[in-house]
């Protein structure tokens, strides 16, 4: 006779003791995944600000050297343009390329960091969906470049003969944000490319500095010849630029017809096109997966 107890196994047919699990490719989360986009948000911006006197407050100072040299060079006299005093002209421009530039630099180097260090699996394991990921690393590169705007123009404030109180501040928001999030696509395109920080900064090198630098920023557009004007008007830094600042001095520099509709039209058709090719890019895992 056997004196050994017996152990109870638990019936397969009931439900409370036999787990369940969900089938394979199914998701468990069927809604927006907001606490874990906060969570990746609050972790890009954190890692920012940790060092936020190499980005917020020195890309600010280095805007700000601009305006000192232009305006001193080139502003004297009572020099104006498009009817408003230089210093006034060249102010907002400065502020959206110091702001364009930042965004690019945050988003492009979320996931080339990862990559370069052997952490990419913290971005693609967690339970985030594509669109929960740009939305979080894009949004983490507007904050940076909303934060530079912010210390470039409270600079400004106090820099003598510059004003830059906005007349048109829904302007300054909406071509701000669509700004910076066209260069935050662009630098996640870039990062998901990029194998090394040469990458990288090879397209920051020659393709966001001359963008950013032929878009008007220092000069009136409506004052070059012809052709340039069509090299101008097909760079989408331009309208970026130009909506920025007819938010502060209420005019803009272009004979385009609605150049401010114009500008926020084109600014949200680039927008959707890089956010449709970013989303592409990293629903494929084109060198994120092996």
């Amino acid at each position: 006779m056997n004196d050994q107890p017996q152990i109870s196994r638990p019936d397969s047919t009931n439900s409370a003791a036999t787990p369940t699990f969900a089938e394979p490719g199914v998701p468990h989360i069927r809604t927006l995944n907001v606490p874990g986009m906060h969570a990746l948000y609050v972790k890009e911006v954190r890692r920012f600000f940790k060092v936020q006197l190499q980005t917020i407050w020195a890309p600010a100072i280095t805007t700000l050297l601009f305006l000192v040299i232009f305006t001193v060079a080139l502003g004297g006299a009572g020099r104006t343009v498009i009817g408003v005093p230089f210093a006034d002209f060249i102010a907002p421009g400065l502020i959206m390329m110091a702001m364009l530039q930042n965004s690019f630099a945050n988003s492009s180097f979320s996931l080339l960091v990862g990559k370069i260090q052997g952490t990419i699996v913290d971005y693609l394991m967690p339970p985030l969906a594509v669109g929960e990921l740009i939305i979080a690393l894009v949004g983490a590169a507007i904050t940076r470049s909303i934060l530079v705007g912010l210390a470039l123009w409270l600079a400004m404030l106090l820099w003598p003969g510059v004003h830059v109180v906005p007349d048109h501040l829904w302007a300054v928001a909406v071509f701000g944000v669509l700004g910076a999030s066209m260069l935050g696509f662009l630098g996640l395109i870039t990062s998901v490319w990029a194998e090394k920080f040469d990458h990288a900064a090879a397209v920051t090198n020659f393709v966001v500095t001359p963008l950013a630098l032929l878009s008007g920023t220092f000069y009136s557009v409506d004052k070059l010849a012809p052709w340039f004007q069509t090299i101008a008007h097909g760079n989408p830094v331009y309208y970026a630029i130009m909506g920025f600042r007819y938010g502060f001095i209420g005019t803009v520099d272009s004979t385009i017809s609605n150049p401010v509709l114009t500008a926020a039209l084109v600014l949200i058709g680039v927008n959707i096109g890089l956010g449709l090719l970013t989303y592409r890019l990293l629903a494929s895992g084109w060198k994120l997966k092996a």
